[in-house]
């Protein structure tokens, strides 16, 4: 019989899990990490082409890159036409590169799946559409979960959020896109469920009798929603199971990692202290942007912030700015935020640092503050929920057990918005890292 798996492939953390038909086990595919069942949805692709994933990924590109030399070439990218009237002529395009340069860090390539208006990049010669990226993150994750069972992996169950995109055509192509992955990634059978959906199968494991449930399954790139019948027939084949409702949003953890960076974090960078510099706000309203900051990076823009520096231009702050931009800081930085974010659903105040040579960052931030940050947020989601409920049939009351899972779902603002309509008792926790990808091996098993 063939190996099946399941296997989470998240905005920020992936996993793989096995399902016996009596335990699921969580595999361990990233030894390096702190929660070796959890690995990094990061992959570095070096110049030589050479590709990691997880910790690895992140430990290979912090050696690699940070405060490194770089040496920029000009080097021929192509010929635009020029048509107009009876004139016509062609002229070479030429950019700036930096030969130096040893690999690229991608993140959010699940998010990638989901924009319409991204269709890939260019890493060194080769371009990388969203698929192949995809693929190249899945084949090396087979093959971390193949060494830890000894075993080759033949099919896979992957989950998948409730909406990929508002539009039923851009959903479909962005799961067939993920399916094509698979494929190319080596598994020979890719079936698909709804993230939430698997999260109600592995809490159904442990319920005594029927009940009506909520998953809220708010992690790094969306919300999703269930309304469930768990309970009912037979657990293993499923019977008796009924899907009331599903819904979703795109609104999760690097959403509020973004909020926090515009509003506390760009005034160490300039903002608010830099006037009538377009090309110098320009950079600093790339800072939130993980896709957009690294290509701020020319030595152009080096040349303009040197000269504001030296023109007394808030130079501390820009001197920053070019650090943390040269000095392929940003991933570090973005990790700070999202570690400060994380400490808040425990503590009432946390403080964000990033030091090196030309960059002292240091903000208090207490939960009150990142509540208000986020309170917007709260309002949509609040609505999406009670949108799906409403379209489940059931009123609030018939509710027994709203399940969280997800990192983003133990924020505090949003497990006292879950009290407040269905009465903390019925709130319960599961394992926020863990809970989908054991569901999507139970359904694998199916």
């Amino acid at each position: 019989m063939s190996l099946r798996v399941g296997i989470d492939f998240g905005t920020s953390n992936s996993g793989v899990a096995v399902y016996d038909g009596q335990r699921v086990r969580v595999l361990p595919v990233d030894p390096k990490n702190v929660l070796p069942e959890v690995i990094k949805t990061v992959l570095y692709i070096t110049k030589e082409y050479r590709a990691y994933l997880g910790q690895e990924a992140v430990e290979t590109y912090y050696r690699d890159n940070v405060n490194r030399q770089r040496r920029y070439v000009k080097q021929w990218a192509g010929e635009i036409e020029y048509r107009g009237a009876d004139m016509f002529y062609m002229r070479d395009i030429f950019v700036y590169v930096d030969e130096l340069k040893p690999g690229r860090l991608l993140q959010y390539l699940k998010t990638a799946l989901r924009k319409d208006n991204y269709k890939g990049t260019q890493i060194f010669e080769r371009y990388y559409s969203v698929g192949d990226l995809a693929q190249t993150y899945l084949s090396l994750l087979k093959k971390r979960a193949e060494d830890v069972l000894g075993e080759t992996i033949d099919a896979v169950t992957l989950g998948r959020p409730v909406k990929f995109s508002e539009s039923p055509e851009l959903d479909h192509k962005a799961q067939e896109t993920l399916r094509a992955a698979a494929h190319e990634a080596g598994f020979k059978e890719v079936d698909f469920e709804l993230e939430p959906i698997a999260a109600a199968l592995d809490y159904e494991q442990s319920i005594t009798k029927p009940q009506n449930v909520v998953i809220f399954d708010f992690g790094g790139g969306t919300l999703d929603i269930a309304v469930m019948r768990l309970g009912d027939g037979d657990p293993s084949t499923g019977s008796g199971r009924k899907v009331y409702a599903s819904g979703g949003v795109d609104i999760a953890g690097s959403d509020f990692d973004r909020a926090i960076i515009e509003k506390r974090m760009l005034s160490h960078f300039g903002y608010g202290k830099v006037k009538h510099h377009p090309e110098i706000m320009q950079m600093i309203e790339a800072v939130p942007d993980w896709m957009a900051l690294p290509e701020m990076g020319t030595p152009i823009n080096k040349n303009i912030l040197d000269k504001a520096v030296q023109a007394k231009v808030a130079p501390v702050r820009l001197r920053a700015l070019e650090h943390l931009i040269y000095n392929d800081l940003a991933f570090t930085f973005y990790n700070r935020v999202e570690a400060g974010k994380i400490a808040l659903s425990s503590d009432g105040a946390t403080v964000i640092t990033l030091e090196d040579k030309d960059i002292a960052l240091w903000e208090l931030y207490t939960r009150s503050q990142f509540e208000s940050d986020i309170y917007h947020y709260l309002v949509d989601v609040e609505k999406v929920l009670l949108d799906t409920i409403a379209k489940s049939g059931l009123d609030i009351q018939e509710i027994d057990a709203v399940v969280k899972t997800g990192g983003s779902s133990n924020i505090p603002l949003f497990t006292g918005m879950l009290g407040r309509l269905f009465g903390a008792e019925k709130v319960k926790e599961s394992n926020a890292f863990s809970s989908v990808v054991a569901g999507l091996a139970i359904k694998a098993r199916m």
